[in-house]
């Protein structure tokens, strides 16, 4: 008999609509805690609508993993009739949402649960390939090893046009922010081993510093697979 497998991720993986559609793929929201109200992160809010509050407040959101009960009750509620999970969070270096989900599917047999070591669409991948994989009819077990061990090839990064979120967040100091800005750096901020870090450092006009930042993305294109490649973004110019 064919298993069924349900395919679901937390809302960090941002896939689009038509994904998350082509993929039957299931999400787990994280809370977000905006102007004394929580959202359910990509059903109540968008990062533009963030955006937008800080804009107008100056306040920067927090957000909260969902719970282990949450998880308990969603990963219930997907093997009620037999089915099988398989399950992709935001790297646990980041973000309790990896061990809650973990702890929750230590009661089934039946729910797997991947820590993309990625953030955004570096895990967003993942769940992509794991949906043509259960298309193909890979059993279960095959694609949950097979997504684990390309955690590891997944390359994810972006530029930062200005530090004041960075300072505001507390990931540098007023004095880093005031002289980067000062004199234009953009800093590269890349993934390695489930964590953020700073990359290589670019200078100019965002707008200019792009093409730069892809170039030394993309390379010879020797090294890619180029079957899947995000370009993701919030609160840009369209053009």
């Amino acid at each position: 008999m064919k298993q069924n497998i349900i395919l679901a991720s937390d809302s960090t993986t941002d896939l689009s609509p038509e994904l998350m559609d082509r993929y039957h793929v299931m999400i787990v929201p994280l809370t977000v805690a905006l102007g004394g109200k929580s959202y359910a992160d990509g059903r109540e809010i968008d990062p533009d609508a963030i955006y937008d509050h800080y804009t107008q407040t100056g306040e920067l959101p927090k957000t909260a993993a969902p719970n282990i009960a949450d998880f308990y009750e969603f990963f219930s509620g997907c093997t009620a009739d037999g089915s099988t999970v398989l399950f992709f969070t935001i790297s646990a270096e980041m973000s309790s949402t990896y061990n809650n989900a973990r702890l929750a599917a230590e009661a089934f047999e039946n729910v797997y649960v991947i820590d993309t070591r990625n953030l955004s669409t570096g895990g967003g991948l993942l769940v992509v390939t794991a949906g043509e994989m259960i298309k193909e009819g890979k059993p279960v077990s095959e694609i949950a090893s097979y997504c684990t061990a390309l955690t590891e090839k997944i390359s994810a990064s972006f530029i930062v046009d200005d530090l004041e979120f960075l300072h505001k967040g507390g990931r540098c100091s007023a004095v880093a922010a005031f002289g980067a800005n000062l004199l234009q750096l953009k800093p590269c901020i890349t993934v390695r081993d489930g964590k953020m870090g700073v990359g290589k450092k670019y200078r100019g006009k965002f707008a200019s510093v792009l093409p730069k930042y892809i170039e030394d993305q993309l390379g010879d294109g020797s090294q890619l697979e180029t079957e899947h490649i995000f370009v993701t973004h919030a609160g840009c110019d369209p053009e």
